[in-house]
Formats: structure tokens, sequence, C-alpha cells
């Protein structure tokens, strides 16, 4: 059965996009119910509203602090029918309000590897640092900023001398590969977080070849079709 989730955005949407195309592929087994955006006008909407998918816009400076917000959020997912909520360039906290209305259902995709680097710029702060390996981390969402316990990380060597939006454009090309991957585990049942680590539960999906992948690691492995 087809897990129904909501996405959340804040801006161009190409996360969305990887899970609408895997989707339409159909090694996806979700359902978008809705889009919600904290920002009106965004591309992220514009790829929504191109694929048919109900979307929202709730600003998030007409709420007066972050638990009003949370409770507008929960509403509008539930209304939708969503079941699990996904965080695929969200650039607002999410708070305990939203967390409890879908316990152990909410991921998120950070353009670093965490711990290393949370918050925003990831990847000005990885560049500036002198990092020999950046990447992008799929993680459980809790209270705490880019904290849960971690699903799947990809990482790539960062280059001499390659400035952030370089360096940022490989880790993005990485998170359309593992966003829609740990998406799929959620879908199946397929995660069980133990403490602060995340088990994978074997699934009838072969491995992907390597060959089909960019010079990276990324761990555990994606399957076929991701």
């Amino acid at each position: 059965m087809s897990l129904p989730v909501g996405v959340l955005i804040s801006g161009g949407g190409s996360n969305l996009q990887a899970l609408i195309d895997r989707k339409q592929t159909g090694v996806l087994d979700v359902t978008i119910q809705t889009v919600i955006s904290n920002n009106s006008g965004v591309k992220g909407l514009e790829r929504a509203v191109e694929h048919g998918i109900p979307t929202q816009v709730l600003p998030h400076q007409n709420y007066p602090d972050r638990q009003s917000y949370d409770r507008a959020l929960v509403r509008a997912l539930r209304d939708a029918g969503a079941q699990a909520v996904v965080l695929a360039g969200f650039m607002r906290l999410v708070g305990p309000e939203l967390l409890a209305a879908f316990p152990g259902r909410v991921l998120n995709i950070h353009p670093a590897l965490l711990p290393s680097f949370p918050g925003l710029h990831a990847q000005d702060q990885a560049a500036e640092y002198g990092v020999r390996l950046a990447g992008c981390t799929v993680h459980f969402v809790d209270e705490e900023v880019d904290h849960g316990p971690i699903i799947i990380q990809a990482a790539v060597p960062a280059l001499p001398n390659e400035g952030a939006e370089a360096l940022g454009s490989r880790i993005l090309a990485l998170e359309h590969r593992i966003f829609p991957q740990a998406v799929q585990w959620l879908a199946e049942g397929r995660l069980e977080v133990q403490g602060r680590h995340v088990v994978v539960r074997p699934g009838a999906r072969p491995v992907a070849t390597k060959d089909a992948l960019p010079p990276c690691l990324i761990f555990p492995s994606l399957e076929e079709g991701f």
C-alpha cells in the first residue's frame, strides 16, 4: 500500500522533483498528498502543480510563534491525509507538536555529513573548513537542529580550492539519490530506530550497481532504481 506523505519545502524543490521522478518510474511507493511551502512563488510549488499535486502556502510570518505555526502545519497535513512528513529543503524548525503528530515519520535531508556542519549554509561551512570529504545525510527529525538518528549518508571528495557552489552541486546530485531511497525504506516499514542507530531491514530489491554511480561512498547501499 502506498504511503501518503506531505512534503514541506521553502524554495526550488529539486529534492521534491527527485521524489516525483522516482514515483513516476515506479520504484517509490508513496503518494504525495500535498506540498506545503512557507514561501509563496517558489519553484517547488510550480513543480508540484505541473504534476497535479495539491499545494498550500503557509507563510510563517502570519503566525505569532513556532507553536502556532506547527499547529497549522499539522492541520494542513492531516486534512490532506498525510501519514508521514518529508522535509525537502524546508528552512524552518519543526517543533514537538508536529513530531508528536507523526511519531517516527518525519524525515529531513541535510547537505552535510552530520553531525558536522548542522544548520544553514552547510556547503559553505564545509568548503571554508577545508574538509577532504563532504556529503549529505537523511535523518529522522527530532527537536534539535539536524540531530535525529541517521538513516543514510553519501560522501564525495572535496576538491582542493573548490568553492561552495561547485561542491554543493555535486552534493545535490547525491541528495537526489539517497533521499528517495530513505523515503522508500520508510514506506516499506523497514527502518528500525535503536537509540541513535537506524537499522535498515532487508528487502527484496537488489543493490544498485556501482557503475551507475559517480565517485562517492554511500551507506547503506542504494537499491536498484535509486
